[in-house]
């Protein structure tokens, strides 16, 4: 299904998916994925009693292609149109990875008061970018080496890309996922807009929500893995977590950033306990 946003310079079809009934929870994907990625999560909220919808953000999966509107605030501007369209009350917002900026930048650019609650899984938020004030985030070169592999080779970058995404080696044992997955996030990620994979990139790299934490009210969940490489735990985790007053923590031990995937039934009963708490 679509739900079309009018209120940008372009016109914008999001897909999305709904299964089941009862209180709303929205699931957001990371880059440079689809909902599809939330195959582990979404059998398991619906068989909790849950309404799930699970969309593709523009650029994306199965979404409209824009030339422009891939910074934080539009992508909010996306979110609150699926909420408002779809008549949706009592939200929670699941964000994962990139994900997570969206769900803080709703609060901030559109208020709480139909936000019920909120979960940052593997989450980018607050920062990834290494500053004199934030030394454990990413170094501005290795961000600049990413921007400019999307740009010169983007589908060649994207296969190495998702073996960090799970930490896997080249080795017949020892994976905590299979090659099969490994190619099927390829094939996801390869066919999404080149230009909203840099764009995306760009957004996910540069911004500092740091400030926007305290706009976050409502209960938190934070899940984490401690043997993340892609958005290292005490850049992202470990700040959201002190930041975030109302917020319950859990790292992960051993795991890496597509913990949806890999540590999918430890994550799925931590969300379900908290949708149900």
């Amino acid at each position: 299904m679509f739900i079309t946003n009018n209120s940008t310079d372009e016109l914008v079809d999001l897909y999305f998916k709904d299964y089941g009934f009862g209180q709303p929870v929205i699931l957001i994907h990371g880059w440079p994925l689809s909902h599809k990625s939330w195959e582990q999560q979404i059998w398991a909220v619906v068989q909790a009693g849950y309404r799930c919808i699970a969309y593709d953000r523009r650029g994306f999966g199965s979404s409209s292609e824009p030339w422009s509107g891939y910074d934080y605030t539009t992508l909010a501007a996306d979110l609150h149109e699926i909420i408002t369209q779809l008549e949706l009350k009592d939200v929670v917002l699941v964000g994962f990875s990139m994900g997570g900026g969206e769900v803080v930048r709703y609060c901030t650019d559109f208020g709480t008061e139909n936000i019920s609650k909120v979960a940052l899984i593997s989450s980018i938020i607050p920062l990834v970018a290494q500053k004199a004030d934030n030394p454990n985030g990413v170094p501005q070169s290795k961000l600049d080496t990413i921007l400019d592999a999307l740009e010169t080779d983007r589908v060649g970058f994207l296969k190495d890309f998702h073996k960090n995404f799970y930490n896997y080696v080249d080795a017949p044992l020892g994976n905590m996922v299979s090659k099969a997955q490994l190619d099927y996030d390829w094939s996801i990620a390869a066919h999404a807009s080149p230009r909203a994979t840099i764009q995306a990139a760009r957004a996910w790299a540069e911004t500092d929500f740091r400030p926007e934490l305290g706009n976050v009210t409502m209960p938190c969940l934070i899940v984490h893995g401690d043997e993340d490489q892609i958005v290292p735990i005490k850049t992202s985790g470990d700040q959201a977590a002190e930041g975030i007053e109302n917020s319950e923590y859990h790292m992960m031990k051993g795991g890496p950033h597509g913990l949806n995937i890999t540590h999918k039934h430890e994550l799925n009963k931590l969300l379900i306990d908290f949708l149900n708490s």
